[in-house]
């Protein structure tokens, strides 16, 4: 169990979250007004994304094991569920509350730092391809966060395989690989490029969700016991 109490936790999951979500919108805005091809933007804003979250994984994982994202977490209290590493159901309840109100918080900064106007996406994004690429999408991320937490991996190993993943996925998965609750919801509060439509966030969730299952079978399948030399307190984070 991490040493610091759950109010310093659940700040740098907000600031954490927040910061991935600002990034995400952020890049995503500067792509799409530096660049006019589609695929060049999308490339900035992966890289983007990608360098970003390792960057915050790194630098919070000390304090809150850098979920920055509500399946994460789902499937770190399950699978921690009978070590003193895990979280208990209040934490993870407020694990997600910051997680999510942070991701709205990276929304609207983003768009005042690029003085968009406060609106809602208009991008619907929900079809059944993009609802099995969610899935796939995050079975993987959360299968690297468990597996490498579980073989004892380094902070910084951690770091670069999720940033890696993330990078990789947005470009193999149809949906660019949101994966991840909380940011899927505060990617509403932005009508630009790396928006989504209220109407595709129920979706995209419950395929985040599903997806976050697999994982958590996998990781049992694969990675059936913690390495004794791993770190106290799960290093983890989240996607776009």
């Amino acid at each position: 169990m991490s040493p610091h109490p759950l109010w310093r936790r659940a700040l740098a999951e907000f600031l954490g979250t927040g910061m991935l979500v600002t990034v995400v919108v952020g890049s995503g805005i500067a792509a799409q007004r530096l660049s006019s091809d589609t695929g060049l933007q999308l490339l900035e804003n992966a890289l983007a994304t990608a360098m970003g979250l390792g960057v915050l994984i790194v630098l919070l994982s000390p304090v809150s094991g850098a979920h920055f994202n509500p399946a994460v977490s789902l499937a770190m209290t399950i699978l921690n569920r009978h070590s003193p590493d895990g979280l208990l159901k209040r934490e993870l309840v407020t694990y997600s509350a910051a997680q999510i109100v942070g991701g709205i918080g990276g929304a609207v900064l983003a768009n005042a730092m690029f003085d968009v106007a406060p609106a809602l996406s208009t991008i619907d994004r929900a079809t059944p391809a993009t609802f099995l690429a969610e899935v796939v999408a995050t079975a993987g991320l959360v299968l690297v966060i468990t597996g490498l937490s579980r073989a004892g991996r380094s902070v910084p190993v951690v770091a670069t395989a999720v940033g890696c993943y993330i990078g990789a996925a947005y470009w193999f998965t149809s949906s660019t690989s949101f994966a991840n609750p909380a940011v899927t919801i505060g990617r509403v509060f932005t009508d630009t490029f790396a928006g989504i439509a209220p109407a595709s966030v129920l979706p995209f969730v419950i395929a985040q969700l599903l997806g976050a299952c697999v994982a958590i079978c996998l990781t049992v399948a694969l990675f059936p016991r913690r390495a004794t030399h791993a770190a106290k307190g799960d290093v983890v984070s989240r996607s776009h």
